[in-house]
């Protein structure tokens, strides 16, 4: 697989409801710095996989959608909008959105950098997406 597919297909993935399909993606040196809307958090693999793991309890579908996704040597940026749905709600809603560096090392992601922040469904931010 390219880098962006592993990317994406980790995106894609059950990562959050099933340890072996993350163990697949994330390296078990994953080192992740994180910028949200909550503030800064730096996690490890258990902690990521901790974080992840409560997501998909309250998720019952997480789908991203993409509008950006480059890559250069063994890093990819992605743009994306997390959509979910949940056990109250079926209805596919966004949730937030990111920007991310991933570094790739053995095949699997070794570091992230992320910044996200909750969802925004404007127009202007809805064509932002369309256009690209």
């Amino acid at each position: 697989m390219s880098y962006k597919e592993i990317v994406t297909h980790f995106l894609y993935s059950d990562y959050y409801k099933d340890k072996n399909v993350f163990k697949d993606y994330i390296h078990p040196k994953l080192e992740l710095n994180w910028n949200s809307s909550d503030g800064f958090l730096k996690l490890d693999f258990d902690g990521f996989f901790e974080m992840v793991q409560n997501m998909g309890k309250t998720f019952t579908v997480l789908t991203p959608e993409f509008s950006h996704i480059f890559a250069e040597n063994n890093k990819v940026c992605v743009r994306f909008t997390y959509h979910v749905e949940t056990l109250e709600h079926e209805e596919n809603l966004p949730l937030a959105h990111f920007m991310s560096i991933w570094e790739i090392e053995d095949d699997k992601i070794r570091k992230g950098f992320i910044m996200s922040q909750v969802a925004d469904d404007s127009v202007d931010n809805i064509f932002s997406y369309i256009e690209n």
